[in-house]
């Protein structure tokens, strides 16, 4: 089984609408795992979760390709801000139940760490930016 490591992240205000959000401490290159975080799944219906848990969960069944359930990054995962187009996607592994960041571009150190909310399959760019519209959000700096 491989070693956890600290990853190169440090979280701070943004000093927008977004809040915080995560920064690279060191510059990654394209396809370079930033991140690998370990899952907490959900097999209750999404409807069932609370909203305020929802707004944080990414859908396991698509991104592992097994059986319809949502799952919680741990580590930095959950609190990734968005971007369309973002400087990271993610893939879901269901046997490590790892939930993977990857560069999709050299990311520069001090660059905020984003994923697309909106990219079916953990993309980083898609042509809907409705997520927040979705989740009930009326106040978000990308509309």
């Amino acid at each position: 089984m491989p070693s956890a490591h600290q990853p190169n992240l440090l979280v701070r205000d943004t000093g927008t609408i977004k809040g915080r959000g995560v920064y690279a401490t060191r510059p990654h290159a394209e396809g370079e795992t930033v991140e690998s975080c370990p899952v907490i799944l959900f097999t209750a219906t999404f409807a069932e979760i609370p909203i305020e848990v929802r707004k944080v969960l990414f859908n396991w069944g698509v991104l592992a390709r097994t059986q319809q359930s949502h799952c919680l990054a741990l580590g930095y995962g959950s609190l990734y801000n968005h971007g369309n187009p973002a400087n990271m996607r993610y893939e879901g592994d269901d046997e490590a139940k790892v939930l993977r960041f990857v560069a999709i571009r050299p990311i520069a150190e001090g660059e905020e760490l984003t994923v697309n909310y909106s990219a079916e399959g953990g993309g980083h760019e898609s042509a809907d930016n409705d997520w927040f519209q979705r989740m009930g959000e009326t106040r978000h700096p990308d509309w």
